[in-house]
């Protein structure tokens, strides 16, 4: 089977490998796309290398198909098309103790900390798989992850139907969350620096706004002086820390996204004037990846026009190379029907 392997400064090799047996309580899997992601992008600019350890298979947004059980599988069997959420816990630390085994304090998160998808042949622990309806296609079936971040990102905020919402930044997870906002039935501005992606998220249906100075006073006229219900800081860009403050009603809700690598200045006084709530996000519960098959196969959102390219394995290299010039790049690993 073919595999591709980081191998640190901005580099991807494609090799030959044997297909591994499934251990004890694994599946194998047949890995039909798998997407390139921020955190991957990350990675390839040489910011993870003490946590990859090059050379490695990266990847985690999969869609695939199950082409062994190893011993002790009960409930699955060859054929089925399922995803993956990656999360590996250790059940023992005190996060998993209090039933939050997503931000587990020795998480292993597959395709970061351990081998990842972007092989035909990937060997994942059973009880991490969820399965794909049959109507849904497995190049979409590769964007449930991404929709599971969004889906636990407005959860956390308690978004309710009619709600207005303000989402910071136009890139993929900015806009899976504004898809899944408004598909609770919420009300949804788009905030973007970025021409194209301010273009591409009005073909999408929403209300944007250039990002600046003048985005609150929009904000108050949108709300009726008021202020949104919630508000996600998707950017991980300091001047959207300071301008997420601005944002919410009296005890409104900021939902931080964007993963900061170094610490940003918060505009103290707005939250603790209007007693806003500030939440944490971080990826996914299984709940989680339920909805997101959920929206995913009831067709409600525009999955198609996130797909901005499919390409083979064997150019997984110019993929990378290419990626940040549109929404998602999907990896094709093996060309299952």
């Amino acid at each position: 089977m073919n595999k591709s392997i980081y191998a640190g400064n901005h580099s991807f090799t494609v090799e030959q490998a044997a297909a591994a047996d499934p251990k004890p309580g694994e599946v194998r899997l047949r890995v039909a796309f798998c997407g390139i992601c921020g955190t991957d992008m990350h990675i390839f600019h040489g910011k993870m290398d003490a946590r990859v350890k090059p050379p490695q298979t990266v990847g985690h947004e999969m869609s695939g198909v199950i082409e062994a059980l190893g011993e002790g599988v009960a409930g699955w069997k060859p054929g089925e098309r399922v995803t993956v959420r990656p999360l590996l816990s250790c059940g023992s630390c005190a996060a998993c103790r209090a039933g939050f085994g997503h931000v587990c304090m020795n998480l292993n998160f597959l395709g970061i900390d351990s081998p990842g998808a972007f092989q035909q042949a990937w060997n994942v622990p059973a009880r991490l798989l969820h399965r794909l309806p049959p109507g849904l296609a497995l190049d979409h079936g590769a964007l449930i992850e991404p929709i599971a971040v969004a889906c636990h990102d407005v959860r956390r905020a308690r978004l309710a139907a009619g709600e207005k919402a303000v989402v910071l930044g136009a890139g993929p997870i900015g806009l899976f969350v504004a898809l899944v906002a408004r598909a609770r039935g919420a009300e949804v501005v788009v905030v973007e620096l970025d021409e194209k992606r301010r273009a591409f998220a009005a073909s999408l249906g929403f209300r944007v706004l250039a990002s600046g100075d003048g985005v609150p006073a929009d904000v108050d006229a949108w709300t009726g002086g008021i202020g949104a219900d919630a508000v996600f800081e998707c950017t991980a860009a300091p001047a959207c820390a300071l301008l997420m403050a601005r944002l919410p009603r009296v005890r409104g809700r900021v939902v931080v996204v964007g993963i900061y690598s170094q610490p940003a200045p918060v505009d103290l006084k707005q939250l603790f004037w209007r007693e806003v709530e500030i939440l944490g996000a971080r990826v996914y519960e299984a709940a989680d990846f339920d909805e997101a098959i959920t929206l995913a196969a009831e067709g409600s959102l525009p999955l198609e026009k996130m797909i901005s390219a499919r390409l083979p394995l064997s150019s997984i290299q110019s993929g990378f190379e290419s990626a940040g010039t549109g929404m998602k790049t999907l990896i094709q690993c093996d060309a299952i029907a």
